[in-house]
């Protein structure tokens, strides 16, 4: 694996703007895709898209009809897309009698609806061999007390990806539900609601992202083989 190996790659990264989406747009920039970026905080955003070239638009998690448009407006922009990577999350705790239903919402509207109104208009707007991937996290695989509403937005997506992966094997599309582990990027300690239960220290963000990254290099690869 060469560090261009992602050469000519043309992809939508939704959620540059946070710690994971940034450090994977970093990644991304240094093997050599060419990207199209997409966030919610602006002045982030516009630095973003200064250091690492290609167009950017914002986008906010309750505009479900812009997050499905950034596919074909990315396409627009690049001529062709190859992959798109949706890094976008929220966390929240607390016992499930104790969530308001407007948190539930949110975290619901979030950790799933946005990410997969994105990837549901990007289908049609990839190429054959494209990959679709997201993060949902290892708390589909081992919720915890206090994580009823949180786990369950997250664990929506996770089963909506792989249904995704299966119709799109017809165009040999290859989605990633990347479940990533407690990473050390202060996520959990900015909870929309609720304080985090006991956790071990953080892993390295950036070599889950590097290996990440390495995962969809051999995706491009493949597919465009």
């Amino acid at each position: 694996m060469t560090a261009k190996g992602l050469a000519g790659a043309r992809l939508l990264v939704v959620g540059s703007t946070g710690a994971l989406g940034h450090l994977a747009t970093q990644e991304l920039h240094e093997r050599g895709a060419l990207l199209a970026l997409a966030g919610r905080n602006e002045q982030r955003l516009t630095a973003c898209s200064e250091a690492f070239g290609g167009p950017a638009r914002l986008i906010d998690a309750y505009d479900l009809d812009g997050c499905a448009a950034l596919a074909p407006w990315a396409l627009q922009e690049l001529g062709t897309l190859d992959g798109v990577l949706v890094l976008v999350g929220v966390a929240g705790f607390g016992r499930a009698e104790d969530i308001p239903d407007a948190v539930a919402e949110h975290l619901f509207n979030v950790n799933f609806l946005c990410p997969a109104a994105v990837l549901r208009g990007a289908v049609a707007c990839v190429a054959e061999g494209a990959f679709l991937a997201a993060a949902t996290g290892a708390i589909v695989d081992r919720p915890m007390l206090g994580t009823a509403d949180y786990a369950a937005s997250k664990t929506a997506l996770s089963c909506w990806l792989g249904v995704v992966a299966r119709e799109g094997r017809a165009r040999r599309l290859q989605v990633f539900d990347f479940r990533l582990p407690h990473l050390a990027t202060g996520f959990s300690e900015r909870p929309v609601t609720g304080t985090a239960p006991a956790l071990p220290a953080g892993a390295d963000p950036g070599a889950a992202v590097h290996a990440m990254v390495g995962q969809l290099e051999e995706a491009y690869r493949g597919g465009t083989a």
